[in-house]
């Protein structure tokens, strides 16, 4: 029997994601928007792939949140994008609203689900979710840190002129300005980029992974990266219903660990069957841990402005 992921916005995010596991052929997939037509447009179209992807996989597109009944992952697109200007902190208030609608609905028709969050400010809305479903944390995990690194890799491997495969990146923080990007720990075949390439050049890639998705932003002008995000969300959906147990940094409320309570953070974990299974810490030096707690109390003002506390 076949897994049931269920995508809520269709989008080009939350549509090139269900393209991604539909394509799999081991998850049935559910695409819901509130537009009329777009969710069934889409969703049909990629089931028409079926024959040439050899994909069996039912794919159901609506408006109703009736068919996501009973999934077993729910990831959470909804919400405005950002525009040329705008910083994640300032969609806080907007999104709101839209994540509390979408994942009460969740709860009552997926109680048993894992929920992976999209929608921005990633780390505040994580939280958010987390709050509203009264989920236990390991079920509730934004993506955040698995993009951030992925674009930190691209840079790096292009500076390096090597395969992608083996530079290696360690993010951790928010999912924005705040994230903290740990060079020393960061490599390409084994060894640090800081003894491969001057710090002068290892500052200004880190200074374009921060601002990677404002970037794009102002390229495209009427729109916010997608196809990375969801190759992100796609590769925590694969490890959690096939039990892969990948060590990938995400966002979860942390609970001692790198001495943050209470607060959504990414940081690296194991992802399997269970959601979140293990938090992963490592050794980060006084200014590393300071510059994390920093990222965290950037999202502790989030929720205060949410109310939350």
């Amino acid at each position: 029997m076949r897994s049931k992921v269920s995508v809520i916005g269709a989008g080009n995010v939350g549509a090139t994601l269900a393209q991604r596991v539909s394509e799999w052929g081991y998850a049935d997939v559910v695409l819901v928007d509130i537009v009329e037509g777009l969710p069934q447009g889409k969703g049909l179209d990629m089931l028409e792939t079926g024959p040439i992807t050899s994909s069996d996989a039912r794919v159901i597109g609506t408006n109703s949140y009736e068919e996501t009944a009973d999934s077993d992952i729910v990831v959470i697109t909804s919400g405005v994008p950002r525009k040329p200007g705008m910083s994640r902190d300032d969609l806080v208030l907007t999104n709101m609203n839209i994540v509390k609608s979408v994942t009460e609905q969740v709860v009552k028709y997926s109680p048993k689900s894992i929920l992976i969050m999209v929608a921005n400010p990633l780390d505040a809305m994580t939280q958010l979710a987390l709050h509203i479903s009264k989920f236990p944390r390991n079920r509730v995990i934004g993506q955040s840190g698995i993009l951030d690194s992925s674009r930190f890799r691209t840079f790096i491997a292009q500076e390096l002129q090597v395969s992608v495969e083996d530079v290696n990146a360690c993010v951790l923080g928010g999912h924005g300005d705040t994230m903290l990007a740990i060079p020393r720990l960061t490599t390409a075949g084994g060894i640090p980029i800081t003894e491969l390439l001057p710090k002068e050049t290892v500052d200004k890639i880190v200074e374009r992974t921060v601002k990677g998705g404002g970037e794009i932003v102002a390229l495209l002008k009427t729109g916010s990266a997608f196809y990375a995000p969801a190759a992100a969300t796609a590769q925590m959906v694969e490890s959690v219903l096939l039990d892969k147990k990948r060590i990938l940094p995400c966002a979860v409320q942390l609970e001692g660990e790198y001495g943050i309570k209470g607060v959504v953070v990414g940081v690296p974990v194991k992802l399997g069957k269970n959601g979140l299974e293990q938090v992963i810490e490592l050794k980060l030096t006084a200014e590393e841990s300071a510059a994390l707690k920093k990222s965290a109390e950037a999202v502790r003002e989030l929720i205060k402005i949410m109310k939350l506390e």
